[in-house]
């Protein structure tokens, strides 16, 4: 039984003698509040006291779905995956999610991310041509940085939908030079500090087609064919240059020369072409995973923040630009722009964080979220999640990864029950290509459990 000083008896002895004081004492004991009058008969609000907000903790509480046995499939070897949902912060699940490792292509969220923030997505290249009034006859074609300029015919398209053309820059040259003839071409790629090739990578990316040396001057990213993503790319990707547009010109410079070399001082801008915005850049280089638009985003982001575009300076640039993004790149190594090279680290939690803002298309990131290839519909998860897989197509949104000794995936999955989750999933080590359907098993099961997933990460014995 309450004490007579209680604030239970208190409140019960103004009930006894007021209706009014009844009705306060439902209320609070309901857990309302009353507005009290005043003595003027206004009403006055009480106002609560002012606490932080509430730090969410994981609970274990009505998640009974588990993805334990896919999670334990052989050929997931040193299994590194973590799921939040990103409404809430909570881990749903995770192995290894704290442990930076390396990323293979996933790393090209990054890149996107790097050059959103810096660049814009309306960022444009120019490649310029300029005649050298010291020099009559030469004229010099200067690289900023644009692999996507391309040598394909007139009304040709080349792997870089809508690029701009050699053609269209021939067109203005021989209107300048008109009757002069063209002695020399002198081919400026120096905009870059470094060309080469990453000796992370190995020779066979080249050979076999999928990258090019980073060149600040070339075109169709260095393709042997311009309309084949996968094509055999060259040692000299300058020199390329330059012969696509000898022959571009015609005859006014049949007999040119070509010379690699800086540019002079006293020149006349007679030619410029632009690139597509950065934007269909992101996109175009998420979908199927091009590496060649990768690196050069990579060093075009190191340039515009002050650095010099070499391999060198692309750690320093892009955790400069992630920052700015509102991610901490503590524990990050970032080495290239595509993820070839094996030695870049990153860990899960890093990539599900840029995950949360891509979702939320936070600072122009809704390029990435809307140029994810979809599971069974586009890009290069077109031809993945079927079968058994069939019902999370169309509801997982990825980048993929792979290299000598990963596969990986990393998106979003807009989950069986509507809720949205971000994950990453990366199978590092003695792997082979059967790991990519063990990853789409796991995404599907995570698909499949949404919320209710469960944290544990082995099976339950009998």
């Amino acid at each position: 039984m309450p004490s007579p000083n209680s604030p239970l008896n208190y409140l019960r002895q103004i009930a006894i003698g007021s209706a009014t004081g009844l009705l306060l004492l439902i209320l609070i004991i309901g857990g309302f509040t009353l507005a009290a009058p005043t003595k003027n008969g206004a009403t006055q609000t009480p106002t609560s006291t002012p606490t932080d907000t509430p730090t969410v903790t994981p609970t274990a509480e009505g998640r009974d779905c588990s993805i334990a046995e896919l999670a334990l499939d052989d050929r997931l070897v040193g299994l590194h995956a973590q799921v939040i949902n990103p409404a809430t912060n909570e881990v749903l699940f995770d192995i290894e999610g704290d442990t930076p490792a390396q990323t293979a292509s996933v790393m090209k969220l990054l890149t996107a991310t790097a050059a959103l923030q810096v660049l814009g997505p309306n960022y444009r290249i120019q490649t310029k041509v300029y005649a050298d009034l010291d020099n009559p006859g030469h004229i010099v074609i200067v690289g900023a940085g644009d692999p996507t300029l391309s040598r394909a015919r007139a009304g040709v398209q080349s792997v870089y939908k809508d690029a701009p053309k050699i053609s269209d820059l021939a067109v203005q040259i021989n209107e300048w030079a008109r009757s002069t003839p063209i002695t020399n071409i002198v081919l400026d790629s120096t905009y870059f500090a470094e060309e080469g090739w990453d000796p992370g990578n190995p020779e066979s990316e080249r050979t076999i087609g999928y990258q090019s040396l980073v060149t600040a001057l070339q075109v169709d990213g260095d393709r042997n064919n311009p309309t084949q993503g996968t094509s055999p790319r060259s040692t000299d990707p300058v020199n390329a240059v330059g012969v696509a547009l000898r022959k571009a010109i015609g005859p006014l410079a049949s007999a040119a020369t070509l010379t690699k070399a800086k540019a002079g001082t006293n020149l006349l801008e007679i030619a410029s072409v632009k690139s597509q915005p950065i934007s269909r850049w992101v996109e175009h280089m998420l979908k199927v995973s091009d590496n060649t638009e990768a690196e050069f985003l990579a060093r075009l982001v190191s340039k515009q923040l002050g650095y010099d575009g070499s391999r060198d300076s692309l750690d320093v640039a892009l955790k400069a630009a992630l920052t700015r993004a509102g991610l901490a790149t503590t524990d990050l190594v970032l080495l290239d722009g595509s993820g070839s090279n094996e030695a870049n680290r990153v860990p899960a939690t890093f990539i599900n964080a840029l995950l949360k803002k891509v979702l939320n298309e936070e600072s122009d990131l809704g390029v990435i979220r809307r140029a994810l290839p979809i599971a069974a519909e586009t890009g290069s998860l077109a031809s993945r999640f079927k079968g058994d897989n069939l019902d999370a197509a169309g509801k997982i949104f990825a980048k993929t990864g792979w290299t000598r000794h990963e596969y990986s995936l990393a998106g979003i999955i807009k989950a069986k029950d509507g809720t949205d989750l971000v994950f990453s999933i990366a199978a590092i080590g003695e792997v082979n290509a059967t790991a990519k359907q063990a990853i789409d098993n796991l995404a599907t099961g995570i698909y499949r459990c949404g919320n209710k997933l469960s944290a544990e990460t082995t099976p339950k014995t009998n």
